[in-house]
């Protein structure tokens, strides 16, 4: 799994960096972990990024370390060994076959963990890339959930659902609020936002104010950190249905205002622009199924709806790898 620790370094990148540092080359590591050079080339710089220090020289004939490498090597070998000879497995169990799923972590924390075990019933095993970045289906990812406007290049891409956005804070803010529900009696208290603003700015905009982040609105990159805060009493944000829903129902969370807008962005599932595999493809329709898609968006998308079953059927004469 995919994190952005301050204390542990990429934890994805460990066993590829020892499979380099063994086999003294990239390409080496390349061929034994079954991708490609470049997967390896950009995790050992996501590490050394990290590190701070170089932890390779090229030589004629592969690579050899560092002395910092070296030193590292060791922890590295120390760390990979506890975690392979631990009684609790990590890796799934035989008879799983695994999906690759990249997903941003709002929608993981929000949306999919409470769907997981559904998901994955007994047949399928979903291992999970939390990240920001663009998914890179050519690098073993085999399906992603990102927030945009699509289309995009190269990839066929559905959106889960359609927001509708409105203003949600704590009880005791709306009780605050009381009646006074218009933008600027709103705007009297901190704004909560995630990395894009834009969606405050089209609500606010239809009583024609103009909305800059102020110095006591607060920004957070994953939208589940927004909704820790308003929860909080930290502020007021927008909801975001269905991440938002289960705040919401909790009652920790109350709509403050009856109006509401179409959200400019939607979550997207995306798959490659081509054939995809058995399981990906059993995962692809769960996913859309959980979210409400009809049946002939799912076809549009490449992936038959309704309660026929025959992926789930072929997945069992998959063979038995970690991707399709």
């Amino acid at each position: 799994m995919v994190h952005s620790s301050q204390i542990l370094p990429p934890l994805d990148t460990l066993e590829t960096f020892s499979r380099a540092a063994r086999l003294g080359s990239f390409s080496a590591a390349a061929k034994d972990a079954g991708i490609t050079h470049g997967a390896v080339s950009r995790q050992i710089l996501r590490l050394e990024r990290w590190l701070g220090v170089r932890l390779f020289v090229r030589q004629a004939r592969g690579v050899a370390l560092t002395p910092e490498g070296i030193r590292f090597f060791a922890r590295a070998q120390e760390a990979l060994s506890l975690l392979s000879g631990t009684d609790e497995r990590w890796i799934p169990r035989r008879h799983k076959t695994t999906v690759r799923l990249s997903v941003t972590p709002s929608v993981a924390s929000l949306w999919l963990f409470a769907r997981l075990a559904k998901l994955e019933r007994d047949d399928l095993h979903i291992d999970l890339s939390l990240e920001h970045r663009l998914a890179d289906l050519g690098e073993g990812t085999d399906l992603a959930i990102r927030c945009g406007k699509g289309p995009w290049a190269g990839v066929r891409a559905i959106a889960l659902w359609q927001e509708k956005s409105f203003p949600i804070a704590t009880p005791s803010l709306a009780v605050q609020l009381g009646r006074n529900c218009d933008g600027q009696s709103i705007l009297t208290l901190p704004i909560l936002h995630d990395s894009n603003i834009e969606g405050w700015r089209r609500w606010l905009a239809v009583e024609n104010v103009h909305y800059l982040p102020r110095g006591q609105d607060r920004r957070f990159e994953d939208y589940n950190l927004v909704i820790d805060a308003c929860q909080q009493g930290v502020g007021v944000a927008l909801a975001r249905p269905p991440l938002s829903d289960a705040a919401m129902a909790s009652g920790r969370l109350v709509r403050i205002c009856d109006r509401e807008i179409d959200n400019h962005v939607s979550f997207h599932l995306v798959r490659p622009d081509g054939l995809i595999g058995a399981s990906s493809t059993e995962l692809a329709q769960r996913l859309l199924e959980e979210a409400g898609c009809s049946e002939t968006a799912m076809a549009a998308f490449g992936i038959k709806g309704g309660n026929d079953r025959s992926g789930a059927r072929k997945i069992q004469s998959d063979n038995l790898v970690a991707r399709d």
